[in-house]
């Protein structure tokens, strides 16, 4: 009862004059999938016919939980306001996000996206919500990155620009890289090959605007300790997310053997590094379950392989509060 009040009165919430703080989630939805075939994409496990039992009530009972997930986003101890921007991962097409942003329990926020069309096999892409209430929209693009031999086709890079209140030109690359499945070492040069190519982006757009401020975010399956992270960052770019918690038990965005570890990460440009208030995982009970093999909690998520369990995501989300 308690999350369905505070869900009502987030609901109600819509930005005016005075804004003192911008906030940025990121979140891996865990394959958010509509229930219809597409067309040359592997998307054959989220479908009604699959062992999966991907019917439409599965479907919109997962938009109203990322719907809930996103909404939780927006408590902090300063008090009560819906993010203004949100990265999405492993979310399937545009019918998708649609239904989200204008059908779900999340259609009274009135978000606005944006989202990538990428030659990945399975048909996920990433997206970018804003609120046009506190987001001016002024681009968007994508950059494809150019597979090498054995490796698949992935992501492309969501890049997204827009105003804030103060004037401020955000400058935002969205990615999902590619995963870890085959093993860490194997699947490394994938991995590379998309700091790579955001590298090039980013050099690029710093040359035209040498200040620019960058916001970098996304599942890169990858920790902040890692080759690609550090190569990201070498571009003048600060992680702010390394070391990010929650309040209540999360000491990383995923867990996996009874291991924390955050493979998603916020990055930000050096110029706009001083302006970041604070960077946490949201990690608010009703998105954790009991870890029983383990101890301790983890995320709570919608299925395990086949198994239907009702929850989240497999991660949590990480938020950003800018002050400008």
């Amino acid at each position: 009862m308690r999350w369905l009040t505070i869900i009502l009165l987030a609901l109600t919430v819509i930005s005016s004059g005075a804004q003192t703080e911008f906030s940025v989630v990121e979140l891996n939805t865990e394959n958010l999938f509509d229930t219809v075939h597409d067309a040359n994409k592997d998307d054959y496990e989220f479908l009604p016919s699959s062992s999966h039992r991907w019917t439409s009530y599965r479907y919109w009972e997962k938009l109203n939980k990322i719907g809930q997930e996103i909404i939780a986003c927006g408590s902090d101890s300063g008090g009560w306001s819906l993010p203004d921007v949100v990265a999405l991962c492993e979310v399937e097409n545009d019918t998708v996000l649609r239904d989200l942003t204008k059908r779900s329990v999340l259609r009274k926020a009135r978000y606005d996206y944006v989202m990538t069309s990428s030659p990945d096999i399975r048909g996920i892409d990433v997206a970018f919500l804003f609120s046009p209430f506190s987001f001016g929209f002024i681009s968007s693009n994508s950059f494809r990155v150019r597979p090498f031999k054995d490796m698949r086709p992935t992501r492309d890079i969501l890049y997204v620009s827009g105003r804030i209140i103060t004037g401020d030109t955000l400058h935002f690359f969205v990615v999902h890289a590619p995963s870890r499945s085959g093993g860490e070492l194997q699947t490394r040069a994938y991995r590379m090959a998309v700091a790579e190519r955001l590298g090039a982006a980013v050099d690029s757009l710093r040359r035209l605007s040498p200040e620019a401020h960058i916001i970098v975010l996304g599942d890169f399956n990858d920790y902040s300790t890692s080759r690609a992270i550090e190569y990201i960052c070498s571009h003048g770019l600060v992680n702010v997310s390394a070391g990010a918690v929650g309040t209540h038990g999360a000491k990383g965005t995923y867990r996996y053997h009874g291991e924390w570890g955050s493979l998603d990460q916020i990055i930000v440009s050096s110029s706009l590094a001083p302006h970041v208030v604070g960077c946490r995982i949201v990690d608010e009970p009703f998105l954790l379950e009991e870890d029983k093999k383990y101890g301790g909690v983890k995320p709570h998520r919608f299925y395990i392989g086949p198994r239907y369990l009702g929850g989240f995501s497999d991660h949590l989300p990480l938020k950003m509060r800018l002050s400008l």
